[in-house]
């Protein structure tokens, strides 16, 4: 098993855990072309599954929620602080994503709707300038 697909069955179990009915109704993902993402074992994993895979345009930061929606507000929260180790950085990081309000990521993942519908209305062209 490759390490994304050990990836995949450690989320499917935490769906299964916490959202059931989920994983009735089909999953879909969003993730791009990376090499682990397209590697056969992952492909056959999630066509195993029956997972669907959004498609993702190459070097579309746009349509990423990470990039338009998390980067931002994780940025203004760590402006200006100075960690003297690395695992002070990794503490004050668990703790800002530990402390994530729920709407805050819902937020981010619904708003791929209409920024979807942006990129495709641009024909496929960056949605932010």
């Amino acid at each position: 098993m490759n390490s994304t697909s050990g990836t995949l069955d450690r989320l499917k179990e935490a769906i299964r855990r916490k959202r059931p009915g989920l994983l009735r109704r089909g999953v879909v993902l969003q993730h791009d072309d990376a090499t682990p993402h397209s590697a056969n074992l992952t492909q056959q994993w999630l066509q195993r599954y029956g997972w669907k895979i959004l498609p993702h345009p190459a070097h579309s930061p746009d349509l990423a929620p990470s990039d338009f929606h998390l980067f931002g507000p994780l940025k203004r929260h760590l402006g200006g602080m100075a960690f003297e180790t690395e695992d002070d950085l990794i503490s004050e990081l668990r703790n800002w994503f530990d402390n994530l309000d729920v709407d805050f990521l819902r937020v981010g993942i619904n708003s791929l709707l209409s920024r979807w519908q942006k990129c495709i209305d641009l024909h496929g062209d960056y949605v932010e300038k």
